[in-house]
């Protein structure tokens, strides 16, 4: 098998309400919905059978959406009604595998954080350059359902390669 750098495809993130997410996710990263809201049924369909194999039995019903990013990573909500989706009960539990943040590229971090925050989502830390003196600034905010999102103000490769 070759080795090489595999592009991430796209993030999934349970929400419980998936309406208001996929707003939410528009209006504020200028997201663009691209299928869906969809329903998720375990029955005997193609796709509830691929949502029991994945889900297991214990789902009963749900609904997903896709959305575009800016750099074709997509963006996958699930809103599940039964299980029903919560938050964590310790709030950002980073300590345990699996979904820690995701992480955007904006060039004008103080407003993005601004426009999170007005806009229902909260605000985790202040804006922090990475390296002193090197003008690579992130900052970490939540959406309205406390899932984690970094902000970075320049790219992947131009914030950690500059040293």
């Amino acid at each position: 098998m070759n080795t090489y750098p595999r592009p991430i495809n796209h993030i999934g993130l349970t929400v419980p309400d998936l309406d208001a997410a996929i707003a939410w996710y528009q209006d504020i990263l200028g997201y663009r919905l691209i299928l869906g809201p969809l329903e998720i049924v375990p029955d005997d369909t193609h796709f509830g059978q691929l949502a029991k194999d994945l889900l297991g039995d214990r789902l009963r019903r749900g609904r997903f959406a896709h959305l575009a990013t800016g750099n074709q990573v997509g963006l996958e909500l699930f809103e599940f009604d039964d299980p029903e989706a919560g938050p964590h009960p310790e709030g950002m539990e980073y300590w345990k595998n699996g979904y820690f943040h995701i992480c955007i590229t904006d060039p004008d971090i103080e407003d993005i954080v601004q426009h999170v925050v007005t806009h229902g989502g909260k605000q985790r830390t202040k804006i922090w350059e990475i390296f002193p003196d090197s003008e690579r600034y992130l900052a970490y905010v939540e959406d309205p359902w406390g899932n984690v999102i970094e902000v970075y103000s320049h790219s992947y490769e131009l914030t950690w390669s500059y040293r």
